[in-house]
């Protein structure tokens, strides 16, 4: 018989690092986000069904260092100077839990913060109305098909978090990260 992981909890992080090795400022990034001692392995999309979103605090509580700890994880960097650059995870809950959900990651250059964690919402909004057959308009702003999303009764929640940085202007990395952590 196999053996079923699907994560009871998750929470959401960020973090952003500034460094002149590209791969020292990703560390940097994942230590900001509190990430930085698991061995993170990177999955799809799927929220798991009755899973409880938790803060990082009492995520990390539940880790251990060393531990293989799964995450959607969306990440960008630059070394240009004063780039505007982002990573953004959205998240659509439906308003059964017994159902799944939706994270989505877009990582983008020239977009802030905002502009980035609203096309991650969208992103995973639109993929759960889909499969919860949501008639909707695609060509619509996001804005009132979010209010469609939420007017159905089907989709109880949906949110982001972004991280965004402007390229250090010495030309050193610069590394935005966006996670959504899994504990099992």
């Amino acid at each position: 018989m196999m053996h079923m992981v699907v994560p009871s909890k998750v929470f959401f992080t960020k973090g952003v690092g500034v460094h002149k090795d590209k791969l020292a400022s990703f560390e940097l990034a994942l230590r900001k986000a509190g990430i930085e001692k698991y061995n993170l392995v990177y999955v799809s999309s799927i929220f798991p069904p009755n899973a409880t979103i938790v803060s990082p605090e009492d995520g990390l509580k539940e880790l251990n260092a060393g531990e293989i700890v799964y995450c959607v994880m969306a990440r960008n960097e630059t070394k240009e100077p004063n780039r505007l650059l982002s990573a953004a995870i959205g998240l659509a809950l439906p308003k059964d839990a017994n159902e799944y959900g939706y994270l989505s990651e877009h990582h983008a250059y020239g977009e802030t913060a905002f502009v980035s964690g609203e096309y991650a919402e969208d992103l995973a909004a639109t993929m759960l109305a889909t499969t919860l057959g949501i008639e909707f308009d695609p060509d619509k702003a996001w804005q009132e098909r979010e209010q469609i999303y939420k007017a159905s009764g089907k989709i109880i929640k949906t949110t982001h978090i972004c991280q965004s940085a402007e390229g250090d202007a010495d030309g050193k990395w610069v590394t935005v990260l966006a996670a959504a952590v899994f504990v099992l």
